[in-house]
């Protein structure tokens, strides 16, 4: 079984930045992308980010190209997401998402980013 555990959300004002890191343990298994998810009160939840370990392909979504970074630390198997110029409409639940390439979903149990002044 794999754990993700979220850590690194706060409270931000608008234009400033936070970094989210997400831990993996647990049983290891091979992973077919490895991402972060967001959710709203009273919207679905929607990709963020996600990294693809066939290629290292990168996607992100539209609301967040060229703010946020993906990025991982295999030796500590670790993968962030760094967030710049936050905006009032980034408040919401982070989830970190791992997929395998049985297609497999693990989830986080999330944190939470208020991006208010």
């Amino acid at each position: 079984q794999l754990q993700l555990v979220e850590s690194g959300g706060g409270l931000v004002q608008p234009g400033g930045s936070l970094r989210l890191s997400c831990l993996a343990s647990g049983s290891r298994s091979d992973y077919y992308t490895i991402g972060w998810f967001r959710q709203a009160p009273g919207k679905e939840r929607e990709k963020v980010a996600c990294l693809a370990s066939l290629d290292n392909s990168i996607h992100y979504g539209d609301s967040v190209k060229g703010r946020f970074t993906i990025s991982r630390d295999n030796a500590k198997n670790t993968v962030y997401l760094q967030m710049n110029s936050l905006k009032p409409e980034d408040t919401a639940v982070y989830y970190c998402n791992v997929k395998t390439v049985n297609s497999i979903m693990y989830w986080g149990q999330g944190t939470q980013v208020t991006v208010s002044s």
